[in-house]
């Protein structure tokens, strides 16, 4: 359908909260849009649904061609208080005006400081903290290996499987997933050791069964990390680091008891905790940071993705000892902590102080749970259906064997697509569909949307 459109409605006119169709998806604007891309833009960047974005805010994306999308995609969990949100808007606007960079090394603002104590404050532990602001989330894990390294003096840095934490050198090193992450970039620095994390559906190198309790799965993977320790020497490694949900790899929930397990062994050897919540903290998974359902507190956590509403910002978080050991000079960067991310992330704060978006992050889990958790049973093609709060995915994988499917991943997430829903897929086999909804969604656009999703995997099952 090429129906002629409209005219575009003003900035500051509500973005209705619907599902609409003006055209297929993508629609002929944004086949046009594509391909001009392909001639500027190079083919290393992929795309996971090639429509140009218009507007969009809270479970709505708007395209060039009319259509809105119900979006459970979030800027991959960085847009959780919506993509136009007021209070985030009306911060960095104000900024605007004021100035855009002065760079916190040359000359300071206080809000960097606000975000600073804010974090120092609200992340998990009661010792005392210090916060360094970065760019992106690759940034704070590499800064979080510099500052364990810097306390330590050891070198080796423990991983573990299905991990994933960014795309430069020493975070690809530290990335489990081969294609497309790795492939073709090597040689990987050779100071990262990977060890087993406890999935409790795929279990390490075979062992054990499906029918294995948590506590079994946990002291499972908990012995082959203390095998893996003795293996290189345990003085040897500066720090271990763990997304508490395993974002990339699949949105994998430990076994409980593992990440308290890590930080026994963490204690027992001087090793530093480092827990990589850029995708699972902000207040995703119903909790601020994914390690409060663990009840865990790391030695240093990070935080990115959702912290500036959709402004590039991160942060490494830390016992104070440990965070000042680095020398004057030693951490910084030509953007690190820019006042207008600042300022968004200052807005982020703010939204969270009346508990809603923890609420809301509880109501996509239960809607998803009572939308979505039959299909394992009623199908033989989802091995899984999990996560947390709004961090939820479905593992698809023959019923029998787990042997997996990312055909059917990938069939149904293009289904959703051309229904006007929008999916990512993840896992280290591409097998797992990811929902990742604003905490802002609508209840009732949110249902459509898993509805729409349903209905594709019970005909994909057919």
């Amino acid at each position: 359908m090429t129906e002629k459109l409209s005219p575009s409605p003003a900035a500051d006119e509500a973005l209705p909260q619907s599902r609409y169709l003006a055209t297929e998806v993508p629609g002929p604007r944004s086949q046009q849009l594509h391909a001009d891309r392909a001639s500027q833009v190079t083919a290393g960047f992929g795309t996971a649904l090639p429509v140009f974005v218009s507007r969009a805010d809270g479970g709505i994306i708007e395209d060039v061609d009319g259509n809105r999308l119900i979006d459970f995609a979030s800027g991959i969990a960085v847009t959780s208080v919506g993509a136009a949100n007021r209070r985030v808007r009306e911060r960095v606007t104000a900024q605007l005006q004021r100035f855009t960079h002065t760079c916190f090394m040359v000359t300071e603002y206080e809000s960097f400081t606000e975000v600073c104590r804010w974090l120092n404050a609200n992340t998990p532990g009661s010792f005392d903290k210090r916060t360094a602001l970065f760019t992106t989330g690759a940034e704070a894990v590499e800064n979080a290996v510099k500052i364990a390294r810097s306390a330590t003096g050891r070198p080796n840095v423990l991983v573990f499987d299905e991990g994933y934490h960014g795309r430069t050198l020493m975070t690809m090193a530290m990335t489990a997933k081969e294609n497309p992450y790795r492939l073709n970039f090597g040689p990987m620095p050779t100071e990262f050791v990977r060890a087993a994390s406890a999935n409790p559906l795929r279990l390490e190198s075979g062992e054990g069964s499906r029918e294995d309790s948590a506590d079994e799965v946990a002291a499972r993977a908990l012995a082959s990390v203390e095998e893996t320790l003795a293996e290189h020497g345990a003085d040897s490694f500066a720090a271990m680091v763990i997304e508490p949900i395993q974002g990339e790899g699949g949105f994998v929930v430990p076994a409980p008891g593992f990440i308290a397990g890590l930080r026994e062994i963490a204690d027992r050897y001087g090793i530093v905790l480092v827990l990589d919540e850029i995708q699972a903290g902000m207040g995703r998974t119903g909790a601020l940071y994914a390690s409060e359902h663990e009840g865990v507190a790391a030695d240093i956590i990070l935080s990115a993705k959702a912290l500036a509403g959709g402004l590039p910002l991160s942060a490494v978080t830390g016992r104070t000892d440990l965070m000042n050991t680095v020398h004057p000079g030693g951490l910084g960067g030509t953007y690190a902590g820019n006042p207008l991310a600042c300022e968004a992330a200052l807005a982020v704060f703010e939204e969270f102080e009346d508990g809603s978006l923890l609420a809301n992050a509880q109501m996509i889990e239960d809607v998803a749970t009572q939308v979505l958790a039959d299909v394992v049973e009623q199908t033989s093609i989802v091995a899984q259906f999990r996560g947390r709060g709004a961090m939820l995915a479905l593992e698809f994988a023959d019923a029998q064997t787990l042997k997996p499917r990312p055909d059917l991943a990938k069939k149904i997430s293009d289904h959703c697509h051309a229904q006007g829903v929008l999916t990512l897929t993840c896992g280290t086999h591409g097998n797992v569909i990811r929902l990742l909804p604003p905490l802002v969604i609508d209840e009732s656009l949110l249902r459509e949307g898993l509805n729409v999703l349903r209905a594709a995997i019970l005909d994909a099952a057919a």
